[in-house]
């Protein structure tokens, strides 16, 4: 199974708790995933990814000039956004919970 499928289910949250720690912009963020060991994500992925956490109100938007080139739009996590990443971080928990007992099964029998 490639890492794709599993992190299309979980990447909002972990664009939203790098969001939560600093105000970011888009290629920042890419980066930082990377060095987070995400080497498979593109701005092709995030860029899409953060237009929909903005419309949902998780995250809002502002343009700032860039000391290096054009303005860049940096991000910033709302209350909303906050709330969403609270519940997101609970049902990771658990989800890796019921995983862990599901493999520790699995290694008794291998």
């Amino acid at each position: 199974m490639k890492e794709t499928q599993l992190l299309k289910g979980v990447l909002d949250g972990c664009v939203l708790a790098i969001i939560a720690e600093e105000e970011i912009y888009g290629y920042e963020l890419v980066q930082r995933l990377k060095a987070a060991g995400f080497q498979t994500i593109i701005g092709g992925t995030i860029y899409p990814l953060l237009q929909k956490l903005e419309k949902n109100g998780f995250i809002d938007g502002e343009m700032k000039k860039s000391p290096e080139g054009p303005d860049r739009k940096y991000f910033t996590i709302t209350a909303e956004g906050q709330a969403y990443l609270s519940g997101f971080k609970n049902q990771w928990q658990e989800l890796v919970g019921k995983v862990d007992r599901l493999m520790e099964g699995a290694d008794k029998h291998v």
